[in-house]
Order: structure tokens, then C-alpha cells, then sequence
């Protein structure tokens, strides 16, 4: 009875959304899993393409600091996008000013993967992603309460804004989502650092000379399928997403990507780049200055 209700809900869900429509009702239904006790989460502020809400974690011993996420949830065919979208698109914008008795909050982000289509290349999530939440109480003796604003772009053929708000009060006590949030932390990049002779590590970056945008050579360990997205120092730089390269030594991965795209007066000499390596074993993030 379970199952031909949750399939009425998933087939009336694709008729709304090839027509256009939005209906919480439905959506609401169709983004519910599970049952949770009441403080576990939010409710979903959504619509036909896609919803947000917050979900909380378990305490962990020793930790002062409450685990929580912001999950986003999307319909077939559509995504969002990772903090650096890659040629187009805009990253999530995350705002907890409202939120009370908290210091300070910790956003993480989960490894994305590459999309390409005739608009390029970008950085994205599909079908649901769970950002983990590192809360740290202004008084632990107090209770907490998150309140988000989120604004955020979801993308099928076009691409059109979204937004949400939601608040959920934090304790203690046990959630039924703490899983789903741990197993979120297990997908966000382990820092590393470059040369690490680790099964997957980024070994080696260099600079090719010449030009006005000389190339960046990125040399990888991994096992497949693996990818590789590169960051400047501040949101401004838009360097173009590394691409797949021969020329590898063995047992390696190569990328390659013009130095392209700085801010107007940035210097490329010493910059700090940050390259996102992903592969069939994890993902790992590693920070090194630009030689």
C-alpha cells in the first residue's frame, strides 16, 4: 500500500512538473522520508523543481559544537551548483543572520561533479545534496535556534532563481537524520597537501611559460573515475574548469587549464589556488601557491 501510494505521488509529481506547475502540497509529500520526530527538521519550503530545509545531526562526544545541514532536494533533470560554478551559473548564498544564540557556523561542501553542455562546462549537484552544518553556540547552556535565507539558482534547459527560508531549533537529542547527515561529511574533500604520495593525491602543478595566459599542468594519483576543479584565491577569479590531458606519467592523471580569468590588477605569481580532486575512492582538496 506503501509503495502504490509513494508511486501515485512520484507520477503525479512528473505531471506537475511537465507542466510547469508548482504545488507545495504534492512537492511536500514527495520530499518527505521517513518519519522524524518534530525538532529533527524543518519543514520544506518548496516548490515543483526543487526545496530546502534544515536537518539536525547527533551530538558527538567531546564536541561543543552542534552538527546540523541544509539539504537541498531536486527534481529530475535539474541542479544546482557547487560554491565555484564553473563557467556559468551561481553557487548557493547562505545568510543565518537571524539565527539565535550562535557564535559562529561552519558551511561544508560536498564533492560536486562536472556537467557539460552547449552552454560549457559547470560545477554541479544533482537530485539531492546535503550541506553539513558545524553550529557553535554564543551559550551552550542555551537553547539554539538556525534561521536561513538561502538563495539559489536551479538549472534543466533554463535556468531560474530560487529561494528559501526555514528555521529549525538545535538540542541535544538523538536525530532520525543523523546518518544521512553523517554520510553528507563523509562526501565533503579531506584537505591534503601537494606532493602527498597517497593513493589519491595531487602530485604536482606547474606553470608553462609563454603567452598571456600560459597553461597550469596538474598531475593527479587516483582511481577512476577521477576530476579536478581549480579556485583562485577569492571568489572574483573565474578560472576555467581543468580539463583531461595526455601526457601523463604512469599511473598518473593529467589536467590542464588556461590562467585565464583573474580579476582586473590580480598577479598570478604566488596566488593560492585550491584544486578539488574526486575520484572512485573520495575526494580530496589540496591549497598551494601558484610558482
Amino acid at each position: 500500500m506503501v509503495a502504490k501510494r509513494s508511486n501515485m505521488i512520484a507520477s503525479t509529481l512528473r505531471q506537475q512538473l511537465h507542466l510547469g506547475a508548482a504545488c507545495p502540497v504534492i512537492i511536500a509529500l514527495a520530499f518527505a522520508s521517513g518519519v522524524a520526530h518534530a525538532a529533527d527538521a524543518s519543514p520544506w519550503d518548496a516548490d515543483a523543481r526543487a526545496g530546502v530545509r534544515l536537518i539536525a545531526g547527533n551530538p558527538h562526544a567531546g564536541d561543543a559544537g552542534l552538527h546540523a545541514g541544509v539539504e537541498i532536494k531536486l527534481a529530475p533533470g535539474w541542479k544546482t551548483y557547487w560554491r565555484y560554478p564553473g563557467d556559468s551559473g551561481v553557487p548557493p548564498r547562505f545568510d543565518f543572520a537571524a539565527s539565535q544564540n550562535v557564535k559562529s557556523i561552519a558551511i561544508e561542501w560536498p564533492a560536486p561533479h562536472r556537467h557539460d553542455d552547449d552552454s560549457g562546462t559547470t560545477i554541479v549537484y544533482t537530485d539531492n545534496v546535503i550541506f553539513p552544518l558545524r553550529v557553535v553556540p554564543q551559550d551552550p547552556g542555551k537553547p539554539v535556534k538556525l534561521s536561513l535565507k538561502v538563495g539559489y539558482a536551479v538549472c534543466d534547459k533554463l535556468c531560474v532563481p530560487a529561494e528559501g527560508h526555514v528555521e529549525l531549533p538545535l538540542d541535544q537529542a538523538p536525530s532520525a537524520f543523523d546518518a544521512a547527515l553523517s554520510a553528507a561529511e563523509a562526501e565533503v574533500p579531506k584537505p591534503e597537501k601537494l606532493g602527498d604520495a597517497a593513493p589519491l593525491a595531487v602530485r604536482t602543478v606547474r606553470r608553462e611559460a609563454g603567452g598571456d595566459h600560459p597553461r597550469v599542468i596538474v598531475d593527479v594519483a587516483g582511481p577512476g573515475p577521477v576530476d579536478l576543479f581549480a579556485e583562485g584565491p577569492s571568489p572574483e577569479w573565474a578560472l576555467p574548469v581543468p580539463e583531461p590531458v595526455a601526457g601523463a606519467p604512469a599511473g598518473l592523471h593529467r589536467f590542464a587549464f588556461a590562467l585565464d580569468g583573474l580579476p582586473p590588477g590580480a598577479k598570478a605569481d604566488g596566488a593560492l589556488l585550491t584544486f578539488t580532486l574526486t575520484s572512485g575512492a573520495g575526494a580530496i582538496e589540496v591549497k598551494t601557491p601558484l610558482k
